[in-house]
């Protein structure tokens, strides 16, 4: 069973922007700079990337051994059958997969993914040993204790069908409110803040004992330092396409990695 032995995950998802050379690209100069990161030699941090499904095998080869875990963006429900075109969790945990994206809002706007399907791709995904990253959020701008009523409730759906895991097995959950994904700004830190301890006090509740709440929508730097009482790291899309972004936000993650000892010093 893959662990998370980092108190702080760093998550980028690539989406399908990048072509196989701008891919192979990104991926060598983000690990020039894990490599040398204080935050991730440290243990600080514990960085995955979501890279589209052909270059998972690449992806894996070049971030083998540098702390980089890697995932796919969307995966079957089914281990095997005959389900044309879709891609089964056992391959994926088979050919280096780590992590298995769930439940994102454009999975769930533009292919219709309901939440039963989700709640079955998490199952499977935990039964893979795969650590799932549940995305979570609210569809339009609400009042922090209505999206923490919803996103609860998003919750409890997305892990209906795997409460049995929750006491042995990894998972991330990612608070993402679908109006701030693409948008120019993140919601408010006091709005993350918030939503995200509302969370996390629920996952505690229904009795996960390995969890990282992070926040993803229009995340990049100067967003972390903000809300890092209550987050554990930030899922990044395309503003860390950019990999001098990445560095910037593990730059601001070790910075409160330090001022958090010094003051439990």
């Amino acid at each position: 069973m893959k662990t998370i032995s980092a108190p702080h995950v760093i998550g980028v998802g690539l989406k399908m922007y990048l072509d196989v050379d701008a891919t192979l690209q990104w991926a060598h100069r983000v690990k020039e700079i894990v490599a040398s990161h204080p935050a991730v030699a440290s243990g600080a941090v514990e960085v995955f990337v979501l890279p589209s499904f052909p270059m998972i095998r690449d992806m894996v080869q070049i971030f083998s051994g540098s702390g980089v875990g890697v995932g796919a963006q969307n995966f079957s429900n089914h281990d095997e059958g005959p389900y044309t075109g879709e891609v089964s969790p056992l391959l994926l945990k088979q050919i280096g997969c780590e992590y298995a994206e769930v439940g994102h809002f454009e999975r769930r706007s533009n292919f219709n993914e309901d939440e039963a399907l989700i709640s079955k791709k998490v199952s499977s995904a935990f039964r893979n040993d795969l650590i799932p990253v549940i995305c979570i959020g609210e569809y339009e701008e609400l009042d922090p204790e209505e999206t923490s009523s919803e996103t609860i409730r998003q919750l409890r759906s997305s892990l209906s069908n795997s409460g049995r895991f929750l006491a042995d097995s990894p998972v991330v959950v990612a608070y993402e409110p679908s109006w701030a994904i693409g948008g120019v700004a993140p919601a408010s830190a006091q709005h993350i803040n918030a939503v995200c301890q509302a969370i996390r006090d629920e996952l505690i509740q229904m009795g996960a004992k390995e969890f990282w709440v992070i926040y993803g929508g229009s995340a990049g730097p100067g967003l972390y330092s903000s809300i890092s009482n209550s987050v554990d790291g930030l899922f990044l899309g395309r503003l860390a396409h950019d990999p001098e972004s990445l560095s910037r936000v593990l730059d601001e993650v070790w910075l409160e990695e330090r001022k958090q000892k010094a003051s439990n010093s």
